[in-house]
């Protein structure tokens, strides 16, 4: 009593709200069950009927091959046209302008337009190209029903008629490459395909992760990409597990150096090497698209659980000689208060406490003490 009358001394930090995961960034590892789709003659230019994470069925078309690259652009300008047909007919339909009001439409246009925004500062630009579209189809029956003189009907007949000559310039395909069964499909192989599966995870070694690499596409004409059987498919790593904070059958969400996309696992395995800062984890993952087939490595965060709560300086945290709690010393105007921890999560120099766990308990902008008061408690 007398040293805290005596000595004022603090210093002090404000308790203050925040957010943390408990995640583990590491080398991913992609491991997929995959054949590679090859052609018996190099020969010709192909021009694929699917795009990489694209799901087939048995007798699917993969990709058609053509004797030069003229054709190829025939097709492309036939869907670009197709497309755009598609759109003005939706337009021109009487039914989308007679139900359509200006309030309404005026209302849809700037929840589409706030839609494309949010979607680019995901990165989402899959998302962004159907977005347009339909910002593109709002916008133009807004024109068409604010002003009666706007009629797409002259550019739909240029449209079919661009549409019919360029189908008299077409050939047929030289040859037609087709899915012997139902998988995923990828325009590329990188050489890796059957040596990292699901069948040998039992066996993947540390050595073998740090080797891999991200290498990209086998230079071979021969080869138009390949199968992924399942829509099974893992990601390995080395971690340091030491503190035992990860183990199988745990849910985590993975977030990936290449793409805004997030995947939801399930870790497979965790598999000690001898070192003890260095296990192998392996998380199962079931949901497959373009973004998540475009590489063999790369970096990946593993997210366990995310938490919030009061931020605590782990310099402040003292334990009372009483009873052995784990607390802090706040400074509530002239006197020295000693007040407990709930911990939810532990940082490298701090961790959380949980929010509103009682009057005994810290509290939001409370002013913990840091320095000034000894570590032998009261």
């Amino acid at each position: 009593v007398v040293y805290h009358m005596f000595n004022q001394d603090y210093k002090t930090e404000t308790a203050i709200y925040a957010e943390a995961d408990a995640s583990e960034t590491f080398k991913g590892l992609y491991i997929r069950n995959e054949e590679v789709v090859r052609r018996s003659d190099a020969s010709g230019v192909i021009s694929y009927n699917v795009s990489d994470g694209g799901k087939l069925g048995m007798g699917s078309a993969i990709a058609e091959v053509y004797a030069d690259e003229s054709q190829i652009d025939i097709k492309q300008q036939l869907e670009s046209l197709q497309a755009e047909l598609e759109v003005l007919k939706k337009i021109q339909n009487p039914g989308t302008t007679e139900a359509a009001q200006p309030s309404n439409l005026s209302e849809l246009i700037s929840e589409s337009y706030r839609n494309i925004i949010t979607d680019r500062e995901k990165g989402d630009y899959r998302k962004i190209s159907s977005g347009k579209e339909e910002l593109l189809i709002l916008l133009s029956t807004y024109q068409k029903v604010t002003d009666k003189s706007v009629d797409f009907s002259q550019r739909i007949s240029d449209i079919t008629a661009q549409i019919s000559s360029l189908k008299s310039s077409e050939t047929v395909p030289l040859d037609t490459i087709t899915s012997d069964r139902s998988a995923y499909f990828v325009s590329y192989a990188d050489g890796y395909e059957g040596k990292f599966t699901k069948e040998n995870l039992s066996t993947l070694t540390v050595k073998a992760i740090d080797e891999a690499k991200d290498s990209g596409s086998v230079d071979d004409e021969g080869i138009v990409g390949k199968l992924i059987d399942g829509y099974e498919w893992y990601v390995a790593g080395v971690i340091d597990n030491s503190k035992m904070q990860y183990a199988a059958d745990e849910k985590v969400t993975l977030k990936f150096q290449s793409t805004s996309v997030t995947a939801d696992g399930v870790i497979y395995d965790i598999r000690e090497t001898g070192d003890s800062q260095k296990s192998i984890v392996i998380v199962k993952c079931d949901e497959l698209n373009h973004d998540l087939v475009q590489h063999r490595t790369e970096r990946v965060e593993m997210i366990k659980g995310e938490y919030e709560g009061i931020k605590v300086p782990r310099k402040a945290i003292r334990f009372r000689k009483a009873d052995n709690e784990k607390g802090v010393y706040v400074k509530l105007g002239e006197q020295i208060l000693f007040k407990k921890l709930e911990v939810v999560y532990e940082g490298d120099d701090y961790v959380l406490s949980k929010l509103n766990a009682g009057d005994d308990f810290i509290s939001l902008y409370d002013d913990i003490v840091v320095e000034g008061v000894d570590t032998d408690g009261d």
